[in-house]
């Protein structure tokens, strides 16, 4: 099997993994990145086949239900809320029938708002100013080794970065930028690591994106801010942007683990 892209399509709603997905804190499961894409993916080819591309997706938000292993995923789309202007939708990822991971995403209208359009959030140092990091070095797993790293660490806990990659969301498929970025955004609770992962576990439960734009480019832009409470809680926040500027903001849910 061609390994050049994350996933192949393998049934009508089936995708099988290649070893660019394995995982980062456990090596017989998947890093759990790629299958938002495939979700995100799923969302816009429902949407297309059901009205065109009249709607525009404004928010991703995935519970992730557990652990995935590596092995073929199914993916369910349902339109919770539906619309002229607005609708809801859910995308379901399942592996050997149990869900694993459920996307909500809210699909609105756009407008002709150029006029209007301004942020004061600043953009980050791009990619060229910004020096390469092993970030396979940190971490294990083929998603890791698979992608292109930039970083520049500000404090513990604290850090911009670029990332891309050479291979495709799904083998064989045009795939929106959009999807491919969502695809990535996973990464952003690797980025700004306030422990060492080797020592201590801060897995995310959840991953939400807002977006105000959507995103260009190759080249994937995090400015990470992570946070541990003194419960066990945590989270990692994180301005998305692109070679043009921010584009949204992310956030995840961790769960901390100290050693026993």
């Amino acid at each position: 099997m061609n390994a050049v892209a994350y996933w192949h399509r393998t049934a009508a709603h089936t995708f099988t993994p290649t070893e660019h997905v394995g995982g980062a804190w456990d090596l017989r499961t998947q890093h759990i990145a790629p299958a938002l894409g495939v979700l995100a993916h799923e969302v816009e080819r429902d949407r297309d086949r059901r009205r065109g591309a009249d709607l525009v997706i404004s928010r991703l938000s995935y519970d992730i239900l557990g652990t995935v292993p590596l092995a073929a995923i199914d993916v369910e789309v349902e339109v919770l809320r539906p619309g002229r202007t607005i609708e809801l939708v859910q995308a379901t990822a399942r592996s050997e029938g149990r869900a694993v991971v459920v996307l909500r995403a809210w699909l609105t209208e756009p407008y002709d708002t150029a006029a209007l359009a301004g942020t004061a959030v600043e953009p980050i140092p791009g990619p060229e100013q910004t020096p390469p990091w092993d970030m396979a070095g940190l971490w294990r797993g083929g998603f890791i080794a698979s992608i292109e790293a930039r970083r520049t660490e500000h404090a513990p806990g604290r850090a911009s970065a670029w990332f891309r990659t050479p291979h495709a969301l799904v083998a064989d498929e045009e795939v929106s930028r959009f999807a491919a970025t969502a695809g990535m955004i996973d990464v952003s609770n690797g980025t700004a690591v306030r422990a060492d992962p080797a020592k201590v576990a801060f897995p995310n439960l959840d991953v939400t994106a807002h977006f105000h734009r959507h995103p260009v480019g190759e080249w994937v832009g995090l400015d990470v801010t992570v946070t541990f409470g003194a419960t066990g809680m945590g989270l990692t926040s994180a301005v998305l942007h692109d070679e043009q500027g921010p584009v949204g903001i992310v956030a995840q849910t961790l769960t901390v683990r100290p050693p026993a």
